[in-house]
């Protein structure tokens, strides 16, 4: 690979990274507006699933396989945990509390996988590896990280001034300390949902290898899902009506460029790079949204929230540099156990050969 190739996937991830932070800059603009979360996930899902479907009917119409029920079934329910629950609950989160800290919990998504891939035995841990130590540390730390991110929000460091002076004050600074705790869980919760899609995405990508026609029937899904339960939670039409230009880019900015571009970035990074070096970059979209939110919305940065994200980024790279080097040994062995084979087959030609000249 030349070295123009090399910084591909590098520029790629940040690209992508710089649009996952606007995304969500925007989507935080929309709910302090007033904007229901559940609107906004029914019409982002409803302009990925009309932007992708085109796109999947061309490129991937010869080789797709024929829909059946158990195929069905799957899409319909990873749609429900990977895109109605995570963003009900991301989004809900988002009311709370600021967008860079709501993207510090994006990191502990590669942590919360491990987790569950454990819990399920989809993933089998070797404790007495180098490798298999550091993916347990980093994830006791990286979970460390997500406590200290929820419980302790510490002294403003940007505008220390305009904390609470009086009793009223230090009342409304007690409710937003409940707003902050409660917005962080709903994060965290929507985190693992992501991470729960994960490993359902596995299985789906087995059974219906076409990504692009399988994102599509997922956003169609979890656009009807979405509806369904913003029709429930809350029946009012008038909150279906999107009011200003800013919330119609927003939307169509989530959709085509967030669950579209981004996605199919994402998959072509993971294809020329594998899904480590992927993850590796989550970091980056809190670090572009901590410099939108500082800049544009003038949010306060509390030191908990950059103790906190330091503390969960540590771990995310010691667990991405245990599942590293646990892949280069497999490779290793697996190169050792290729060449023991073809040495093997060797010898048995030459033994096969010299039985024939020596009858």
């Amino acid at each position: 690979m030349s070295d123009v190739g090399q910084w591909k996937p590098v520029v790629g991830m940040l690209v992508i990274s710089f649009a996952f932070a606007i995304v969500n800059l925007l989507l935080k603009k929309m709910i302090d507006q007033g904007t229901n979360n559940m609107v906004i996930a029914t019409y982002r899902l409803s302009s990925s699933a009309i932007f992708l479907a085109p796109i999947a009917y061309f490129w991937e119409r010869k080789g797709r396989p024929k829909l059946t029920a158990s195929i069905f079934c799957h899409l319909f329910l990873g749609a429900f945990v990977g895109l109605t629950l995570t963003q009900y609950l991301f989004l809900l989160g988002l009311e709370y509390i600021s967008v860079t800290f709501s993207c510090a919990f994006l990191n502990t998504v590669p942590v919360n996988t491990f987790i569950l891939a454990l819990l399920f035995r989809l993933e089998k841990l070797n404790m007495s590896s180098k490798a298999g130590r550091a993916k347990v540390l980093g994830t006791f730390i990286c979970m460390g990280g997500a406590v200290l991110l929820i419980l302790y929000k510490g002294i403003p460091l940007t505008n220390p001034r305009s904390e609470a002076t009086t009793t009223h004050d230090i009342l409304i600074s007690g409710k937003k300390k409940r707003s902050w705790v409660a917005g962080s869980i709903l994060s965290l919760a929507g985190c693992f949902m992501w991470s729960a899609w994960f490993l359902m995405q596995a299985k789906i990508s087995k059974i219906y290898p076409c990504q692009y026609s399988s994102t599509a029937i997922m956003s169609f899904f979890g656009a009807i899902q979405s509806a369904a339960l913003s029709s429930i939670l809350k029946r009012k039409f008038s909150m279906w009506i999107l009011k200003s230009k800013l919330e119609i880019i927003s939307v169509l900015n989530a959709g085509i460029i967030g669950s579209g571009l981004c996605y199919v970035g994402m998959s072509w990074c993971i294809k020329q790079r594998g899904p480590v070096f992927t993850s590796a970059f989550t970091p980056f979209i809190q670090i572009f949204a901590a410099m939108f939110d500082f800049s544009i919305l003038h949010e306060q940065i509390y030191l908990g929230s950059v103790l906190g994200s330091i503390v969960v980024i540590l771990g995310l790279y010691i667990l991405l540099w245990g599942k590293r080097t646990e892949a280069v040994d497999c490779g290793e062995k697996q190169a050792q156990l290729t060449d023991e084979e073809e040495n093997h087959d060797t010898e048995a030609q030459i033994s096969a050969t010299n039985s024939k000249s020596n009858p």
